[in-house]
């Protein structure tokens, strides 16, 4: 009798990526049991949070957690069941095929790989975005909606998503081409070289996103004039952190989540604050009609949805600058940098293992690539499914680091002066996010790239007193 032993090696690297997607998949599944155990049996709020948290807030984000947790079920069950069947009914190298018939329409043949593997790739990106959208739908105008933070219209949803579809088109396919330009043509050493053009692409997107890219969804105006300014640039020198913008997002449009983050290299550092992040500029705070904006100054006129809130949205000024001192901490601290070495590093060991292993032909004959190994696939193959043990392995220890960094970084918002300011800030995010306070420990220690807010709220010297 055939064991599963006795497969040929091509089997047995295709069997072995199906179990180990599904492993993982089961895994993350217990994990999520878990912490809806815990949104279900916490129904009141824990003695340690009577004076932090509200009974009718903490039933709020109880809910929410909850609603995201099963859809977030469901999704992924949907997610690995649909990776399954186009592993199974070979999706992959029927798609490659569809590609090539598109490029033989422009009299481009099978020796124009790259032209292919563009139409490939646009093909997949495209039933990607197609199954993906009816769960951003339920996600948004149901999950969100229901909860207070949607903020878009249908419209206005849909017309973004065909934007982002463009957009990421537009960088994808010149950058993909490149790539595999360089690997064709690098000999031996092409792994270096890729590895080098991937870093180079990923720093100028990063130096242009937010003065390029992002305008092209939200409205960017530099903050105004006043006080905050000043403190924010007094903090800033304070520091030397070579602040040279401060932006303000027009993120209620969309949600009312919120955020704050910096960006650029050098001496041409730029700080961009969400408008919901202060209670004196989210337009969520004022009750009835949104202002009225001339249409020229936006091309969303009629797509905002007014919501009368009940309560203040976002953190006055002195927590603000201290959530800012939290970021800034990460800069001065190094985390920024060390968070590229480390992702550089990756990358380079990455590509030279696919250099190593882009030549084993049965990795694309376990996949249904008999008669060719096209670069792209063997990209795909490689990257996203050898190395999936190592991704995962990977992930954990980064999400075990970025806590880590979380502290460091409230301890030196601190270290500042302005720890009694980060309290109240961290308690006023989690209630405007409807974040739950209580975490199961296993899945708090799987996938927290923050630490819990009791946690943090320690760390900063302790509950406070009335």
């Amino acid at each position: 009798m055939e064991t599963i032993l006795d497969l040929p090696i091509e089997n047995k690297i295709f069997y072995a990526v199906l179990v180990f997607s599904w492993t993982v998949y089961l895994w993350e599944a217990y994990l999520a049991y878990r912490q809806r155990r815990i949104y279900r049996s916490t129904m009141h709020v824990p003695q340690e949070l009577g004076k932090i948290m509200d009974t009718d807030t903490f039933e709020k984000s109880r809910l929410y957690q909850l609603d995201k947790s099963n859809f977030s079920f469901w999704s992924g069950l949907y997610s690995e069941t649909e990776g399954t069947l186009i592993l199974l009914l070979g999706g992959i190298p029927f798609l490659w095929k569809v590609a090539g018939t598109v490029t033989a329409r422009f009299g481009l043949g099978p020796e124009y790989e790259i032209f292919q593997s563009l139409s490939f790739l646009m093909l997949a990106t495209l039933f990607s975005a197609f199954t993906g959208l009816p769960w951003s739908i339920y996600n948004t105008f149901v999950i969100e909606e229901k909860h207070g933070f949607n903020q878009q219209t249908l419209g206005f949803f849909l017309k973004d998503a065909v934007k982002k579809f463009i957009v990421t088109q537009c960088i994808l396919l010149p950058v993909t081409s490149l790539l595999l330009y360089i690997i064709k043509i690098g000999g031996d050493f092409f792994f270096i070289y890729a590895w080098l053009f991937t870093l180079g692409v990923s720093l100028v997107l990063v130096t242009i996103y937010a003065d390029y890219i992002a305008p092209l969804f939200d409205k960017f105006t530099p903050l105004p004039e006043g006080e905050l300014k000043e403190e924010i640039e007094s903090m800033s020198k304070s520091i030397n952190f070579p602040l040279t913008k401060v932006y303000v997002v027009e993120g209620s449009k969309r949600s009312s989540h919120s955020n704050a983050y910096f960006y650029g290299f050098f001496k041409n550092k730029r700080i961009v604050l969400f408008d919901t992040l202060m209670e004196d500029y989210s337009p969520l705070n004022k009750d009835g009609e949104p202002e009225n904006v001339p249409a020229e100054e936006t091309d969303t006129p009629t797509e905002a949805k007014a919501k009368p809130k009940n309560k203040k949205q976002g953190c006055n000024n002195p927590e603000v600058l201290a959530v800012l001192g939290h970021e800034l901490g990460h800069w001065k601290l190094g985390h920024t940098v060390k968070n590229i070495v480390i992702s550089q590093m990756n990358s380079f060991l990455c590509f030279f293992l696919f250099a190593v292993l882009i030549g084993r032909k049965e990795l694309f004959i376990a996949f249904g690539f008999y008669d060719s190994q096209p670069t792209l696939i063997g990209l795909m193959i490689i990257f996203q499914f050898i190395f999936s043990p190592y991704n995962e392995v990977l992930s954990f220890c980064l999400t075990v680091l970025s806590r880590r960094f979380e502290f460091q970084a409230d301890a030196f918002a601190r270290g500042m002066g302005r720890a009694s300011e980060l309290y109240s800030a961290l308690i006023k995010l989690n209630k405007d996010n409807l974040g739950f306070p209580v975490a199961d420990w296993l899945f708090s220690m799987w996938h927290y790239s923050h630490p819990p807010l009791l946690e943090r709220l320690r760390a900063l010297g302790g509950t406070k007193q009335d």
